[in-house]
């Protein structure tokens, strides 16, 4: 088993499903978590190389790009629904980046 892997696997899984653990509280708290944990995920990406290296870390910036302004939004200005509707973008974005990895690994396992 390749534990460089499942930690990746494991932050991927967990900024989606932190994010929409947001979206069903609607915690500060909880976005802090998600954007944290997306952060870090982002960060384990820039190190992958496969088949689609480039575009799950692309995929995983933009929910960056969602999560840090929604979080600033909620802190500053407490406006919920914008930092709901960033939060969306964001978990939409997570969507895309399982999915993406879910297509290279089959296309890894066929390769062996």
């Amino acid at each position: 088993m390749d534990w460089g892997k499942v930690v990746y696997v494991f932050f991927t899984l967990m900024s989606l499903t932190t994010a929409a653990g947001f979206l069903y509280h609607s915690e500060p708290v909880y976005l802090y978590i998600a954007t944290g944990v997306n952060l870090i995920s982002t960060l384990l990406k820039m190190g992958v190389r496969n088949l689609l290296a480039a575009e799950l870390l692309a995929s995983s910036l933009v929910a960056d790009l969602h999560l840090v302004p929604a979080f600033f939004t909620l802190l500053f200005s407490e406006n919920y629904e914008a930092a709901t509707a960033l939060t969306i973008g964001a978990a939409i974005s997570n969507v895309v980046t399982t999915a993406l990895f879910l297509i290279e690994s089959a296309k890894t396992k066929e390769d062996i």
